[in-house]
């Protein structure tokens, strides 16, 4: 045992050396930064100095701002309050996801399940439901019935993708609730559409404004009458070949001399022609 406590003594010793070492080291380190700092303070052009007043003052506020502002327990198990996770455990359960619906509507929801509406939760139209599950006779859930709910997702915006359906409800039937029309667990048209601007509003928008607006869709496109009541399934066909364009384009086009004309042979010729040209704005830049 006395011949342990030589050894530990020795270790010990051979510890305080080192660090005895590392504090000399590192005083004169911060004697020789704190001279060599004077050195370029006064070597500093004064511009300089009055520049670095107010980017202190900046790190300074930053730092006093983050001390104050964030909590205290933030980050200790991730990017987030630790209490967070308590907190929102603790908070009263709202929804409960379509999967418990089907218990007591499985007829409404084997029919959603085949419709365009298939991704659409039942809790988006109706609300949160735990209130109903746990009461369903006592508590039950709102129908939207008002025109103004179907547009949140149908009314015509350019930055929705074509083909989804899309209204302008202040002239599509303006008068009747959505619903009267349209049964929202399975939302077919009454009538198959009779224009494609019905599902493309923003193709044919920007195609009013272009030298194409005579042309028929069904001149470029091939396309059967089942795409109008499976559109996803039977899609139109678009122009493959350059020669398609050509038909009109081409110098030696015997249509109306009225159309710009081209030589296939030398312009773009590696190229399809909507390569290069949207044709429903063929003339966009």
């Amino acid at each position: 045992m006395h011949e342990s406590k030589k050894k530990w003594d020795k270790i010990w010793d051979k510890i305080k050396v080192y660090f005895d070492r590392i504090l000399i080291f590192s005083v004169k380190s911060i004697t020789l930064l704190v001279t060599h700092s004077k050195v370029v303070w006064k070597k500093m052009p004064d511009q300089i100095k009055r520049l670095l007043v107010p980017i202190v003052m900046i790190i300074a506020a930053f730092v006093i701002a983050r001390k104050l502002l964030v909590p205290s327990d933030f980050g200790q198990n991730g990017h987030y309050r630790a209490s967070a996770v308590d907190e929102i455990i603790s908070r009263e359960i709202q929804y409960v996801g379509h999967k418990v619906c089907e218990d007591c509507h499985d007829d409404i929801t084997g029919m959603i399940g085949n419709s365009y509406h298939r991704n659409v939760m039942c809790e988006v139209c109706h609300g949160p439901a735990a209130q109903h599950i746990d009461d369903p006779g006592g508590k039950s859930l709102p129908a939207p019935r008002e025109r103004g709910y179907c547009p949140l997702c149908h009314e015509y915006l350019p930055p929705r993708p074509t083909g989804f359906p899309q209204i302008v409800s202040e002239s599509h039937n303006p008068i009747k609730a959505c619903i009267s029309c349209h049964d929202p667990h399975d939302p077919k048209t009454p009538e198959i559409p009779k224009e494609c601007e019905a599902c493309h509003a923003e193709i044919a928008r920007t195609k009013a404004l272009s030298h194409h607006v005579d042309l028929a869709c069904t001149v470029c496109h091939e396309t059967s009458e089942a795409h109008k009541s499976q559109p996803r399934q039977n899609r139109p066909n678009i122009p493959k070949t350059r020669e398609f364009c050509g038909m009109c384009h081409d110098k030696n086009s015997t249509e109306s001399q009225d159309i710009l004309k081209i030589d296939m042979d030398t312009h773009g010729e590696r190229y399809i022609c909507w390569q290069c040209h949207y044709p429903h704005l063929p003339e966009g830049k």
